[in-house]
């Protein structure tokens, strides 16, 4: 028998797949990097950003964890990669021939229909690179050239195979390039046994959307181990390939959240609001073009700037200085906040890049600046060159960033409707923000007015009312508007109703002061009247009472005389 003491028996642990990281923001937390000492195979059409990710990686992998590497062009010239490679900052050259080593393995068209052409000499020459510079990554660069040249099925599969059994035995972690043509959601077919022969497939598509085409990556094959699934859209930024919105695929939401008031830059807002806007809340302002909504953002920079916070201010389509030009002629003052570094501003044409790239942008803003606001006018501009489903998720994923940076988010969009009465957003965003002001106009007798209303503000007992919005000479007011026979009243309708009633209460002021001085002179003569019946009161009180003390006197000498006349006879009086 066995002793049960004994009989403990360790879990059994589950080897885990060893990857390097990329470097490439968003695909690590995609797939955790790519497979070490393995394969992988990227494909897709001309111009996705094939060449760029492989290359990105490498440098990655050279330049911050000082892995050496190898670039095998089978295409492209290796100056070329390398000159296009500066934009991103990545200055390549002073990595060359210590640890990154180019080497242009251009094929000759008639030396592969000639069938006399194989990798083992280029293998060879690479192997022993490989080991002088001690090498730990490979990439070999439009391997679909090397395909094409070969045009027959037994040599493709020869060399295939001797490649796979290089790359197995060298230890080197590489990367395979190769064109395909189109997008499809099934694997790729191209290059037969190619991606079964690899341990990682990742797919890059271009796609056309507007006046703009979307790139977009997706992981097809990655042989043990897990990765987020689906298609994911990448951008090219500053520093290279940028893999857009998959940070929030499986994220709990958990960000800051404050209970101070931050002020909307209008005193009379605030007051609606219950005491002005939460700190690190989203603000959404709609309406149609001319309503006063950049000029609502104008007062909220102000506001924050002179709470001494960084805000940043990102225009579509208007350029920053006749922003400030055209607030200054309303007393909002934003060029010595400029001039302080306190507000940053940025124009940018809405149809310069697509919903992503605007996003990303954004994202550099954010990071260089660290604003406590920022302002977004309008966000209906990431719609000019992308799906409404695209520009609504990415404008999801900028609330989430400013709230998990605990930014003030303050931005407007145009509404679609035509109607001036009609509430909503182009990218229906307004479920998503925690305060969504409304801002409309009315025409009415010759004029055109604007009105503003609080639709939502979680957390708030905000103010259901409408105000009138209006431009005075310290700048803009709130003021409120009136309803006469089920008809909102504006502008100088609104002045009239109002002179009408000042008239009506003057009226029945003069009315009052009338009916007072009559009063008063009714009550004077009353007054007098009394006067007269007190004093003939004390006039007939006097004769009574003198009658009353005469007759006393009388009754009193009667008595004396009586008792005179007892005296006068002797007697005794009875």
């Amino acid at each position: 028998m066995l002793d049960s003491n004994n009989d403990k028996r360790a879990p059994t642990e589950r080897p885990t797949l060893a990857k390097s990281l990329t470097g490439i923001t968003g695909f690590d937390a995609m797939a955790g990097g790519l497979p070490t000492g393995r394969t992988s195979l990227v494909v897709g059409e001309p111009g996705a950003g094939k060449t760029l990710f492989a290359l990105q990686v490498l440098h990655h992998a050279v330049r911050y964890r000082d892995e050496p590497g190898l670039f095998v062009a089978f295409e492209e010239d290796s100056a070329e990669i390398i000159a296009n490679a500066a934009s991103f900052g990545w200055n390549l050259p002073e990595l060359i021939d210590r640890k990154l080593f180019f080497l242009d393995a251009h094929v000759a068209p008639d030396i592969g229909l000639g069938g006399d052409f194989d990798l083992a000499g280029l293998l060879a020459a690479l192997g022993a690179k490989s080991q002088m510079m001690n090498a730990r990554w490979i990439v070999f660069d439009g391997i679909d050239m090397l395909l094409r040249l070969l045009d027959d099925p037994a040599a493709e599969r020869r060399e295939l195979y001797r490649l796979r059994e290089w790359l197995f035995h060298s230890g080197l972690t590489g990367i395979l390039t190769g064109k395909r043509s189109g997008w499809q959601d099934d694997q790729p077919e191209d290059y037969g046994i190619l991606q079964f022969m690899v341990d990682c497939v990742i797919e890059l598509g271009r796609r056309r959307q507007g006046r703009h085409h979307v790139r977009e990556l997706a992981v097809r094959k990655y042989r043990g181990s897990g990765f987020a699934e689906g298609v994911a859209p990448i951008v090219f930024g500053d520093e290279g390939i940028v893999v857009s919105g998959i940070d929030l695929v499986g994220r709990v939401l958990d960000y800051p959240v404050f209970n101070d008031r931050v002020s909307s830059g209008l005193a009379s807002l605030d007051a609606m609001l219950g005491g002005g806007y939460y700190r690190g809340s989203s603000i959404l302002l709609t309406g149609l073009p001319g309503t006063a909504k950049t000029t609502l953002c104008g007062l909220f920079a102000v506001a924050s700037c002179e709470r001494g916070e960084r805000t940043v201010f990102v225009s579509f389509d208007e350029s920053a200085d006749e922003i400030v030009r055209n607030l200054g002629s309303v007393q909002i003052r934003l060029r010595g906040l400029r001039e302080r570094g306190l507000l940053h501003m940025v124009s940018l044409r809405a149809e310069s890049g697509n919903a992503e790239e605007h996003l990303l942008r954004i994202g550099d803003l954010i990071h260089a600046h660290h604003p406590s606001a920022l302002i977004i006018d309008p966000l209906s501009a990431f719609m000019s060159s992308t799906t409404t489903e695209i520009a609504y998720a990415v404008a999801k994923r900028l609330i989430v960033v400013a709230k998990e940076a605990g930014i003030t988010l303050f931005c407007t969009s145009l509404t679609e409707e035509s109607d001036p009465l009609a509430e909503g957003s182009r990218l229906q965003i307004s479920t998503l923000a925690d305060i969504w002001i409304h801002l409309t106009y009315k025409v009415a007798g010759g004029e055109r007015n604007r009105a503003i209303s609080i639709v939502k503000a979680r957390g708030t007992n905000h103010s259901n009312q409408v105000r009138e919005l209006l431009f005075g000479e310290q700048g803009l007011e709130l003021t409120e508007v009136y309803s006469e026979g089920g008809e909102v009243l504006l502008g100088t309708l609104r002045w009239q109703y109002e002179q009408n009633r000042m008239r009506e209460r003057e009226r029945a002021h003069q009315e009052r002061e009338a009916r007072l001085r009559e009063l008063e002179m009714e009550i004077e003569e009353t007054e007098a009247r009394l006067a007269m019946l007190q004093q003939d009161l004390s006039l007939k009180r006097a004769n009574l009472e003198a009658l009353v003390a005469e007759d006393r006197s009388e009754l009193e000498r009667d008595a004396r005389e009586r008792v005179e006349r007892v005296h006068l006879r002797g007697g005794v009086q009875a």
